[in-house]
């Protein structure tokens, strides 16, 4: 046993749900946003201006997703060159045998590929062919055994929770809400896990809610704190900045996570607010704006496909509302109860920008 835990050890092989549900979680949401992502982005932005050659730079992009994914969580969990570039293959195979659960498959697969190859890394003598076999051996096996079940799953999955949301909006839409803001906050990835479950519609603009509502909350809730700076890092970067203040003072998750609450519902009950973009874009938030891009795409997608005539002013109020105004009024209301009965104190929201 002691022998073996020294093999790990020297391999950095590393069992634990750190390495594998944060940062191997979070490394596939950076391949994510580099590739399904940005491509989408970039393609949207050609398409509006009549740019094809942006077109073409986006749908290159996109269809790298996979090797972006792979590589990214090979990076995360430290792998060695070799076994690093020969997850590309892995990638490839198990997005595009995963279906539209293709970034589990990906993350599933790629986390048994990679620490096999890690294990064979630099054993023998011929460690250039070696290494690549076993990883790619590895993986894309593994791609055409579990990865269309994963793929399933996942669909299944969010397509229960799209399913649900669309029944009963007004509970799903906190549920859905508050749960994916939640984990945008925490060190997890909740864009992964939208791009994972393919969470999209009405569902979609729920997360799209909860995200907005932690990262515009806690942008002016601590404005007084943070400044300009502060609004700008929490607000376009990430509300996950706040996680060491949250574990010294727990109550001052309490206002975004309430408007969270009050802003799902919103979503998706009176203005329908739906998410027909990259499922990624549902966990973005407000994140460079990515969340507002992923909507205003999924409403190109339903004109082309003839599921909507226009943009209405509606519309873009809903976005408006949902995304900025209510999670930064709220969040500021919630937050100044709480300062007064002495719950939040202050400093307790001060950043070290």
């Amino acid at each position: 046993m002691n022998n073996i835990k020294a093999f790990l050890k020297r391999k950095d092989i590393e069992f634990s749900a750190r390495r594998y549900g944060i940062d191997a979680l979070s490394a596939m949401a950076q391949g994510l946003f580099a590739s399904l992502l940005i491509g989408t982005i970039i393609s949207t932005l050609g398409e509006q201006l009549g740019v094809e050659l942006l077109v073409t730079v986006g749908t290159y992009a996109k269809e790298a997703t996979g090797f972006a994914m792979a590589v990214a969580i090979g990076y995360a969990l430290k792998c060695p060159p070799l076994v690093l570039f020969s997850l590309v293959a892995v990638g490839g195979a198990a997005n595009a045998l995963g279906g539209a659960g293709g970034p589990l498959a990906v993350l599933v697969v790629t986390i048994f590929a990679a620490e096999s190859g890690k294990a064979v890394s630099k054993e023998t003598k011929i460690d250039i062919l070696v290494t690549p076999f076993v990883t790619i051996l590895v993986g894309v096996l593994l791609s055409v055994w579990w990865a269309p079940a994963i793929g399933t799953a996942a669909s299944w999955v969010g397509g229960i929770i799209m399913w649900a949301t669309e029944l009963h909006p007004f509970f799903m839409g906190i549920l859905v809400s508050v749960i994916v803001g939640i984990a945008l906050t925490l060190p997890i990835s909740s864009a992964a896990i939208c791009a994972a479950l393919s969470l999209t519609g009405l569902a979609g603009g729920a997360a799209v809610a909860g995200c907005c509502a932690q990262m515009v909350g806690f942008a002016v809730m601590s404005f007084r704190e943070n400044r300009w700076g502060g609004l700008a890092a929490q607000g376009l970067g990430t509300s996950m900045l706040q996680m060491g203040n949250i574990v010294r003072n727990p109550r001052i998750w309490i206002p975004p996570t309430l408007a969270s609450a009050i802003t799902g519902p919103v979503a998706t009950c009176i203005f329908s607010l739906k998410m027909n973009g990259a499922a990624v874009a549902s966990g973005m938030g407000t994140c460079g704006l990515v969340g507002q891009i992923g909507i205003y795409t999924g409403w190109l997608n339903d004109i082309a496909a003839g599921a909507k005539t226009a943009i209405t002013a509606f519309d873009w109020l809903g976005l408006i509302v949902v995304c900025f105004l209510l999670p930064g009024l709220l969040s500021w209301a919630f937050g100044l109860l709480l300062r007064r009965i002495g719950w939040i104190r202050e400093g307790d929201l001060t950043l070290d920008l």
